[in-house]
């Protein structure tokens, strides 16, 4: 659900902040006081191109956040973390920082793309404006859209059939690059031959490079590790030790005469110990230190040869060995390849099989759900007072299937009598294509697991009875998702949940856009200002209080 919106230099708004309810709000106010612009900065913050005149004139930048919560345990938090965006107890903001130069997103405060904005903005919420179409009018949605309606009946189908597409799909391909010609398979098994009989003379051992580079580096230093040792003994065991004995001696002459002079003695005495014991331990070191050219040349020629290797077969002599066993089994499959082959057909048979058989129980299921859709749909069209209409779902069976199945999808209305059925898409009417997708959303409410649903001027092109059955229509999707709805018709502002009134306001020939939460009594006032214009007469105000009263007995929840 979308909490607030917070908006600073953008066009004709200094800085609003404006808190969303639940259900149903209505934000009205006379042409040109900036409705429009509530739903751009959104829309900006969403990760849409920002117009160049867009800042406010005098402002450096401006700024859109959006705050957002979302139950903890929803899909949509899920969507999220795999897409490595942090949460926190549900709360997720979204905010877009433009300026002349550049424009920077961020989502709980972590730069992104805007690419990553546009996808937890599909999760998040749905702008419908008179001519635009989102999810529901994307022919690769619909049939996503009639898998969310059909999710009891298809159950794990869908999750099974993916599965049993990714199978035959590797099967396929294994199938592929097992079949070849004798004479090829006789030269891979040469190769093969050779890779394994030269790893395997090689008598490698993990961790070995790693000793024999260690035994490798101590003996190619040997002349300088001799002399830096030699000259370390040679201080420590004439120059130092010489120094610690006088030392020692000359404490002892007053140790008499001061007892603090004990514990340096005691300190000097551990000094000496440990001295004497290192001369010792550096002494039998040199003495072990030999260098022999015969047992380097083997390190060296032992080193070239495990590198060769890795550089040819893996990065390490893990890899190697691996690389060995993947080899052996190749060279085992071309050894017996006739009954290889039977088998691996029977197993590409068997793969596929599967998959079409899952795919074909989806399809039935889709078909038959589809038909069940379409008539919801067409049944909240004809609520919408559409006069003649006909709505359906066309499948096509695909000749190449997918993890998603073998169908294609798509919404087909017809709107006038005699005319032929048409993609949702196609919809020319402004007026006619906010109806329909409103009929959709009424229908897929359950269904649907995007919250928030803005429309931006549904109303364009209706009145009367019309209006009264959208107005009825948003209440219905109202029940269970936050509505943010624009509008200029006072049977639908008289629903409203929540009433936010937009001004433009002229201070010292300053222009500014304010937003304003109305009570009751003033939501009653501005639905009987778009009932009588400027002369809102006593009658009017008592048709604006009866008409907010009977949307109250009208709606749903």
């Amino acid at each position: 659900m979308l909490l607030a919106i917070h908006v600073k230099n953008l066009a004709l708004i200094d800085e609003i902040e404006v808190e969303f309810e639940n259900h149903l709000n209505i934000l009205t106010g006379e042409t040109g006081a900036g409705k429009s612009i509530i739903i751009g900065s959104i829309n900006l913050a969403l990760g849409k191109k920002m117009p160049k005149d867009m800042i406010r004139k005098g402002a450096d930048y401006a700024l859109v956040e959006l705050f957002f919560k979302v139950d903890a345990s929803s899909e949509i938090i899920k969507k999220l973390e795999a897409l490595e965006i942090p949460t926190e107890d549900g709360n997720i903001v979204i905010s877009r920082r433009m300026s002349p130069a550049r424009s920077i997103s961020r989502i709980n405060g972590e730069i992104v793309p805007a690419q990553t904005v546009r996808d937890i903005a599909s999760l998040l919420i749905d702008i419908h404006g008179q001519h635009e179409h989102q999810s529901l009018l994307y022919k690769s949605r619909h049939l996503e859209i009639l898998d969310a309606f059909s999710k009891e009946k298809l159950g794990t189908l869908k999750k099974e059939m993916a599965s049993a597409f990714e199978n035959y799909k590797t099967l396929q391909k294994s199938l592929e690059n097992a079949v070849t010609d004798s004479e090829q398979r006789k030269k891979e098994q040469i190769f093969l031959e050779y890779v394994i009989r030269e790893i395997e003379e090689a008598a490698l051992s993990d961790g070995e490079d790693e000793m024999l580079a260690a035994e490798y580096k101590k003996m190619s230093h040997s002349r300088k590790i001799m002399e830096s040792a030699g000259a370390a003994y040679a201080l420590c065991s004439n120059e130092a030790s010489e120094a610690v004995s006088r030392a020692l001696r000359e404490l002892s002459n007053v140790e008499v005469y001061d007892e603090a002079i004990t514990g340096l003695l005691s300190q000097l005495y551990d000094a000496d110990s440990i001295l004497n014991d290192f001369n010792r331990e550096m002494a039998d070191y040199m003495a072990d230190m030999t260098f022999d050219e015969a047992s380097f040349k083997t390190v060296e020629e032992r080193l070239d040869t495990i590198n060769t290797l890795k550089t040819k077969y893996g990065r390490t002599i893990a890899d190697v060995l691996k690389y060995k066993d993947e080899k052996q089994a190749e060279l085992e499959r071309l050894e017996n390849y006739e009954v290889y082959l039977k088998n691996l057909r029977a197993d590409y048979k068997r793969a596929e099989d599967t998959y079409m058989a899952l795919a074909g129980q989806v399809s039935k299921i889709r078909r038959e759900k589809g038909r069940e859709l379409a008539a919801l749909i067409l049944l909240a069209l004809k609520e919408l007072n559409f006069l003649d209409v006909r709505f359906e779902m066309h499948f096509k069976t695909l000749e190449t299937g997918s993890a998603n199945g073998l169908d294609e999808a798509e919404f087909m209305i017809s709107t006038n009598p005699g005319e032929d059925l048409k993609p949702l898409g196609q919809v020319a009417s402004g007026g006619e294509l906010s109806r329909v997708m409103l009929a959709v959303k009424s229908v897929l409410a359950d269904a649907d697991d995007v919250e928030t649903l803005i429309f931006d001027e549904i109303d364009a092109g209706i009145s009367g009875r019309t209006a009264q059955k959208v107005s009825e229509r948003l209440s219905v999707i109202a029940k269970t998702h936050q509505i943010i709805c624009i509008t200029h018709l006072p049977l639908i502002a008289s629903m409203a949940d929540a009433h936010y009134v937009i001004e433009k306001k002229n201070v010292a020939e300053h222009t500014s856009t304010k937003i304003e939460k109305l009570s009751e009594e003033a939501s009653v006032g501005e639905i009987a200002r778009l009932l009588g214009g400027v002369a809102v007469t006593d009658t009017v105000l008592s048709n604006a209080k009866e008409m907010k009263s009977l949307a109250r007995d009208t709606k749903k929840y």
